[in-house]
């Protein structure tokens, strides 16, 4: 990585002074970090964070940006929930920049689902070279998005988009929506 720092994106809305300072703690050292509090909001949700780190999700993200700051991050996003309480009350997207994007979005109701979700966000890199095998991924994909899914307790591509165009990822396959 060279000296000068990548610009990291962090939209919000609902978020308190607390939990953004911390926040900011976390990346400045190493991000030239986008404050935008004005994201546009949803009703159906009291609070949202959207984190858009300018890398690729790959092993090399996680040496560079070190296990300990991430597990900090995945703290602060579970203190969120739990000072929220159950509900809709938060939605995180975590965003990595690459060739596709790869957007994780955790919004569940349930404190300890949402909990396991975060924690696991990191365990999709062993199914990456599965999931974006140039064999089956649409050609010219340009972002990838996982839900998790809180019965089976693990993340699953949702959709891909080349385009305006969406594909669901179903029975080993990508197929146009």
């Amino acid at each position: 990585m060279s000296t000068t720092k990548l610009p990291l994106s962090l939209r919000f809305y609902g978020i308190s002074p607390w939990e953004l300072e911390i926040f900011y703690t976390l990346l400045h050292n190493i991000f030239n970090v986008n404050e935008d509090p004005n994201a546009n909001q949803d009703e159906d949700f009291t609070t949202m964070m959207n984190i858009t780190f300018p890398l690729e999700f790959n092993e090399t993200f996680f040496k560079w940006f070190g296990i300990p700051r991430w597990d900090k991050i995945k703290g602060i996003i579970k203190e969120m929930k739990r000072r929220r309480g159950g509900g809709n009350s938060l939605r995180v997207y975590i965003k990595f920049s690459g060739k596709p994007d790869i957007i994780f979005t955790i919004d569940l109701d349930d404190r300890r689902s949402f909990d396991t979700a975060v924690d696991k966000i990191d365990f999709v890199l062993e199914l990456l070279p599965y999931h974006l095998d140039s064999k089956k991924l649409p050609k010219e994909i340009t972002e990838v998005s996982y839900q998790f899914d809180y019965i089976s307790g693990k993340w699953n591509v949702r959709a891909g988009q080349v385009g305006e165009q969406t594909y669901q990822f179903s029975e080993n396959e990508w197929k146009i929506t």
